[in-house]
């Protein structure tokens, strides 16, 4: 019994235990520099793309270990159809809709397939990466596009104003510290807090077995520590990143469609077994061109961002970047065989990947080693994966043994 405890507690923290000591190993290997809040502020802004795409990947891993490997050629197409609008001094909402469009229309693409037509995923999303790719150079005809509209960097991350202002900048001494940035951290733990003991309660209510209260407690402290904590080094820069709303909305609501709704149960339902929820009516090839649908809606956004982060767009942006959104997912804790995962799980292994980037940056780490030690960590994360499959098979098969031997021994 002890034992499974041990497991499940591995399997639940181990990648964010592996998170707060990848931070410290850097902070040292930096002399600190990787926590200052520039660098702080710097790991959300450059890995936007990666939590976007590691959401929507997470979709598609969840159906049966699945993947999208279109998904950084549809960001460079997406963000080359939005900069050519934009440089035709069309209206920005007009291209961010186009942009958007463009990846919905390619999600049902390859989601027709996948589901329909039994194409798989792989080699779908493989001709789709070489496509996409080859059609956005054919589209930006190989030149590079700049933007200067304002207002749409401002909204989606691009430049040095695309910061919330600090409404409460008259209150109290003048300082550069944004005092909006910090009360909005400790609204939100506050929130979390309240709203994480009125959730057990209701739980416990209706007759559901919960966490004891010292775990629960402990949890909520450490994550209210962290929110407060980025949002003290976010205040100590310029404050909150427009992209981090963006960002915060899209793990929000997918975070809720994965956890609430008929659609998320589903998709875990295939992933642990297609055949039995097959069987039992509901609709897998809906289910499936669903998450490839949410996937390829989610690139467009991500090439929204990208393009704005850059401020321009050119033929060879993207590349890289399903990798960076696998890695997320799995690092983050989702199974390779499926329905296993969570947005919060993504969330830790986006913040992961962005801080060993990071870090092996600061630190001056050759780029060749740097591919290396993510190659590792994702082969680790991986390996954790599998050995704890293979340990919940045997605990499932040693209790069956038991099982029958108890049975023949009453008969």
């Amino acid at each position: 019994m002890g034992g499974n405890k041990v497991v499940t507690f591995l399997r639940k923290y181990m990648m964010l235990i592996a998170t707060v000591i990848v931070v410290i190993i850097f902070y040292f290997l930096t002399g600190g520099r990787s926590l200052l809040p520039q660098n702080i502020n710097n790991v959300i802004s450059q890995n936007a793309y990666v939590f976007v795409l590691g959401t929507g990947m997470l979709l598609c891993i969840l159906t049966g270990g699945n993947i999208d490997l279109s998904v950084g050629s549809v960001v460079c197409l997406a963000g080359g159809v939005g900069a050519i609008i934009m440089e035709a001094n069309l209206p920005w909402p007009l291209a961010v809709i186009a942009m958007l469009l463009m990846g919905l229309l390619v999600g049902a693409w390859h989601g027709y397939w996948i589901a329909f037509i039994k194409v798989p995923p792989f080699i779908a999303t493989l001709v789709g990466m070489l496509a996409f790719r080859g059609l956005a150079n054919i589209i930006m005809k190989g030149y590079a596009y700049q933007i200067s509209d304002k207002t749409f960097l401002n909204i989606f991350g691009g430049g040095d104003s695309c910061y919330i202002p600090d409404f409460l900048a008259g209150v109290g001494p003048a300082t550069s510290f944004n005092k909006t940035c910090m009360c909005v951290a400790i609204l939100i733990a506050v929130g979390y807090t309240v709203f994480t003991f009125i959730n057990r309660t209701r739980l416990i209510n209706q007759g559901y077995k919960v966490d004891s209260l010292i775990s629960v407690i402990v949890k909520t402290v450490l994550i209210d520590a962290v929110v407060i904590w980025i949002g003290n080094k976010l205040a100590n820069y310029k404050g909150i990143p427009t992209v981090l709303i963006w960002i915060a909305l899209v793990l929000g609501v997918f975070a809720y469609i994965t956890s609430k709704t008929t659609l998320g149960r589903n998709l875990y339902a295939v992933g642990g077994n297609e055949k039995a929820t097959r069987l039992s009516g509901i609709n897998t090839k809906m289910v499936m061109f669903s998450a490839y649908t949410f996937m390829g809606l989610l690139a467009g956004f991500a090439g929204v961002l990208n393009i704005a982060r850059l401020m321009g767009s050119q033929p060879t942006y993207g590349l890289g970047y399903e990798m960076d959104a696998i890695a997320a997912c799995f690092i983050g804790g989702a199974s390779a065989y499926g329905g296993t995962g969570s947005i919060g799980g993504v969330i830790i292994g986006a913040a992961l990947c962005g801080i060993i980037n990071q870090g092996m940056v600061i630190a001056n780490t050759p780029p060749n080693y740097q591919t290396v030690v993510k190659g590792l960590v994702l082969l680790i994360a991986v390996l954790f994966d599998v050995i704890m499959q293979m340990r919940r098979k045997g605990a499932k098969k040693t209790a069956a043994t038991e099982a029958a031997d108890k049975g023949g021994a009453k008969a």
